[in-house]
């Protein structure tokens, strides 16, 4: 059994015995060791800013068992960040026993922190891990002396092949097996506190590891080639460009084949006629089986949306997401476009978390708690409400648009961006404070492990399930309701001036407006159930989902993230936004029609 806990953890984990800590900087795997050490599956990702929780799981050694931390990453014990602090925090709790995890390939920075745990006195096991890939770009390590030189074991490890994951265990069973020494915090011992500056833990580093490593000849793969290609403008950005426009080949037209192929067949032909068929033949026609298997049923428009036009592209978007995420392409894309990012006020590295929009604004706005200002914070979750649809909302759109001309989605596309722009320019100057340069962890460029990766994916759609599908379900009643007792047909009367005069939209898209509050893809899905919709209103629909009211959930990460006044302005801001930016798109469309 495991739990996910925010940021600020609550006083009750600190206060557990028998607790274990999985600790390490970003990226170097611990999430890998928690997965195999407790049987528990977390998402785990190879780029630097997406741990901002902490995990714990029970794990067994020998015949008594422990709590496992896996800590927030972190690359200091200074308590200059968040996760930072979640560190020291945990290392104040009185901890058994420290698993520190160490880079190979980063071996002096990882070093640093590993002599830092020091400081606190508890018995800890290194692991080293990453030790083949040094070992192709030509750096061999002398465990042994590494193990003398920081004063305990270190185990050499490959995490994703499972390599020395056993043993790792048994020394930890060991360790606290054997009798702890206490230490009396003396200046001339170097894990005390008042033994070392940050300057001298750094000096310690730099010299542990000219000792235990040396150059040898290496035979880098394709794979490292093809990474360090990555970071070059000249070959990173058309290498860039093509993965991602293979990337939204794949999302795109794999989802259209899958829904064309497999799913609207499966929801018209078989799903839709059974429920009709059961319902039919024993509710009498009415109110009530109008509800259920009706224009606007539920058992005909929640699977025809929530099967056959969203699932497809929020499965596919997570397969292209997730295996970008873990082979390291991200943080790349991060280096390639970070002098673009910085004219437009927020740095590289914010990328990510803008990208991370692309699958749900919730998760995104929780992730851009790794900016270093709370300027750069509240701009990166702006762009996202604004301007940044989910994969529902995207999946929603080109099932809109396909009826029509690819230009469209194109120009939506165009539009999207252009608005991220004017959002991040305008609060940049808006807000006070600074924007800090970028930061970032580059990891080493890796095919996922098969295992880890789908893992993974199978959490992700869970959690799709399980936080998307019912309120959207709830979104196909409201519908349902609405439409058969009359009352879409009256609130259609008051929003006849704004849906029909100034946006020129067909009356039947209030309904979309309405549900929209429920779920953002739920300001676009009823739009595709209008007959006659012409692709001037199709778009000017599709611009009204981008830019509206963020979503239930969404609004409450942002009071949760930031404060009731903050979501309330983004909410107030994008509404007013998505009427006016799609009513001039209309009204000026119609001086040249």
């Amino acid at each position: 059994m495991t739990s996910c806990h925010e940021i600020k953890a609550d006083a009750g984990v600190y206060q557990k015995p028998n607790k274990i800590l999985l600790m390490g900087n970003p990226n170097v795997g611990k999430s890998v060791f928690f997965s195999h050490m407790t049987g528990v599956h977390v998402v785990s990702s190879n780029y630097a800013g997406t741990t901002v929780s902490y995990t714990e799981g029970e794990m067994k050694l020998g015949d008594r068992s422990y709590t496992l931390i896996d800590v927030p990453g972190t690359y200091s014990l200074e308590a200059n960040s968040e996760a930072e602090a979640v560190a020291v925090s945990f290392m104040h709790s009185n901890p058994v026993a420290v698993l520190c995890v160490l880079d190979a390939t980063n071996l002096e920075r990882n070093i640093k922190l590993g002599l830092e745990l020091q400081k606190y006195n508890v018995p800890i096991v290194y692991a080293l891990n990453l030790i083949d890939v040094a070992k192709r770009h030509g750096v061999e390590i002398n465990v042994n002396l590494l193990a003398q030189e920081l004063g305990a074991p270190v185990i050499p490890t490959v995490a994703v092949k499972g390599e020395g994951l056993a043993e790792v265990q048994a020394e930890l069973h060991k360790v606290l097996n054997e009798t702890q020494n206490n230490c009396s915090h003396c200046a001339s011992c170097l894990g005390c506190p008042k033994g070392s500056t940050e300057q001298d833990t750094w000096e310690r580093a730099r010299e542990i590891t000219a000792k235990v490593r040396k150059k040898v000849d290496g035979q880098l793969s394709f794979l490292d080639r093809l990474g360090a290609a990555m970071l070059k403008p000249l070959t990173g950005l058309p290498l860039a460009i093509l993965i991602i426009g293979l990337s939204l080949g794949v999302i795109v037209g794999g989802g259209k084949a899958l829904r064309a192929v497999l799913l609207l067949p499966l929801v018209n032909r078989i799903l839709v006629p059974f429920f009709r068929m059961i319902f039919s033949s024993f509710i009498p026609e009415g109110v009530l089986l109008n509800v259920l298997i009706g224009e606007y049923g539920i058992f005909v428009i929640g699977f025809e949306w929530i099967i056959a036009l969203i699932f497809p592209y929020v499965f596919l978007f997570y397969i292209v997401f997730s295996f970008l995420e873990d082979s390291g392409f991200l943080p790349r894309l991060s280096v390639l476009f970070d002098n673009i990012m910085r004219k437009i006020g927020i740095q590289g590295g914010s990328v990510i978390t803008i990208l991370m929009g692309y699958g749900c604004a919730v998760p995104a706005i929780i992730g851009s708690r790794t900016a270093t200002t709370q300027k750069e914070r509240i701009i990166i979750a702006t762009m996202v409400c604004f301007a940044v649809p989910c994969i529902s909302q995207t999946g929603a759109l080109i099932s809109l648009f396909a009826g029509f001309s690819p230009l469209l989605l194109i120009i939506m596309i165009l539009l999207s961006l252009a608005i991220m722009v004017t959002v991040s320019l305008v609060l940049g100057r808006v807000i006070k404070g600074k924007v800090d340069p970028m930061v970032l962890e580059i990891p080493n460029l890796l095919m996922p492990n098969p295992k880890a990766y789908a893992k993974k994916l199978m959490l992700r759609m869970k959690h799709f399930l399980m936080e998307a599908e019912v309120p959207m379900l709830f979104s196909v009643i409201i519908a349902a309701l609405l439409k058969e007792t009359g009352l879409l047909d009256l609130i259609a009367v008051y929003l006849e001036p704004l849906v029909s005069g100034w946006l020129g939209l067909p009356r039947e898209a209030v309904i979309a407006l309405i549900l929209g509050i429920v779920r953002r893809e739920m300001a676009v899905a009823p739009l595709l159930a209008i007959e006659g919709l012409t692709a001037l209103q199709a778009f000017v629909g599709g611009t009204v989902a981008l830019l509206y009211l963020p979503c239930i959930s969404v609004f409450g990460v942002l009071t949760k993230e930031f404060s009731p006044k903050v979501a309330l302005a983004m909410g107030l801001g994008t509404t007013v936004s998505a009427f006016i930016v799609a009513g001039l798109i209309n009204q000026i469309a119609h001086l040249f029609i």
